[in-house]
């Protein structure tokens, strides 16, 4: 093994998030899903109608998650879910369902403020798609950030505008990338994520996402394969043309992640590689590995084929 692998303080041959989030911070930190009653701007005739054809909530949205109670109720049941696992720890508030920045400045800033006024909050990661930030928003958690952990997840999904218009997404690449650029330099911790199969996107052309992502001033890339889940449009379209799609086989994806790690910025952190829908809503592929499982077995495969995350890196000027 070469100094390389070893350059993130892990035993891990790529720079894994969690371990990142231990040098950060000292005491144990966990993300607390709240449910803010967000839409989109695909959803409530802004942009379109329906929303991302792949996307239910519902899917994985915590059963303490509900837009009925209040960011603080939510925040008390996530502390009391996780406090029977973990005594000590600090939380940070996941603004995770739908588009998280989809409102008014002040009603924003009323909600965030409340999650932070928690003492044992000590952050916020918000998710949400990049046509969907201002620069008063920007300017308003840059100030947060220089007391509070502050992090927005990017869904850019893809960087191939032909299966961004297949999903409904109703923004292109060239935005998010804009708002990255826009985020950047202000002490906000910068997330994105990528679904990996989508129609009209190749496995080279995924590969490519990847990498051109992580030229960005992105600090954390998520990804996942592409499932097909009960009660969503993309699940009638799989039904009529599954060809459309590329539904990767766990073995084959396996190799495939290997690749991306080969070839990313060994700066960039990776936070998550697979999806795992509750029984009952995943229609298609069906492996029947957990995350922790997959993430064994990716260990094991980068060990066989002697990877590690950049061993292929190459900048792009």
């Amino acid at each position: 093994m070469t100094d390389k692998q070893f350059q993130w303080g892990n035993n891990k041959r790529y720079n894994d998030f969690p371990s990142s989030f231990k040098r950060r911070f000292s005491e144990r930190i966990q993300k607390i899903s709240i449910d803010a009653g967000f839409t989109c701007p695909n959803r409530d005739g802004s942009k379109g109608v329906g929303g991302c054809t792949y996307c239910n909530n519902n899917s994985f949205n915590p059963a303490y998650c509900s837009p009925k109670k209040t960011v603080t109720e939510q925040i008390l049941l996530g502390i009391d879910f996780f406090n029977t696992k973990y005594k000590a720890q600090y939380y940070l508030a996941y603004f995770q369902a739908y588009s998280n920045t989809y409102g008014s400045l002040d009603h924003l800033k009323q909600i965030y403020e409340e999650a932070l006024s928690h003492e044992k909050v000590v952050g916020l990661v918000i998710g949400t798609r990049p046509d969907c930030v201002s620069d008063s928003l920007l300017c308003y958690l840059e100030e947060l950030a220089k007391d509070n952990y502050i992090s927005i997840e990017y869904g850019v999904e893809s960087l191939n505008n032909r299966a961004l218009e297949a999903i409904n997404r109703g923004h292109s690449y060239q935005e998010a990338e804009k708002t990255i650029m826009r985020t950047s330099g202000r002490g906000i911790h910068i997330g994105a994520h990528l679904v990996n199969g989508l129609p009209f996107d190749t496995p080279q052309m995924m590969i490519e996402h990847a990498v051109k992502l992580s030229n960005l001033p992105v600090d954390t890339l998520k990804m996942h394969q592409l499932q097909i889940l009960n009660n969503t449009i993309m699940a009638k379209e799989y039904e009529t043309e599954p060809e459309k799609f590329h539904l990767f086989e766990m073995e084959e994806y396996l190799d495939f992640i290997v690749d991306v790690i080969e070839r990313i910025n060994p700066r960039v952190s990776l936070e998550r590689f697979i999806n795992q829908a509750p029984k009952g809503w995943l229609i298609a592929p069906k492996w029947g590995v957990k995350n922790f499982e997959f993430v064994d077995k990716l260990d094991k495969r980068l060990v066989e084929r002697d990877a590690w995350q950049g061993k292929l890196f190459k900048e792009i000027e």
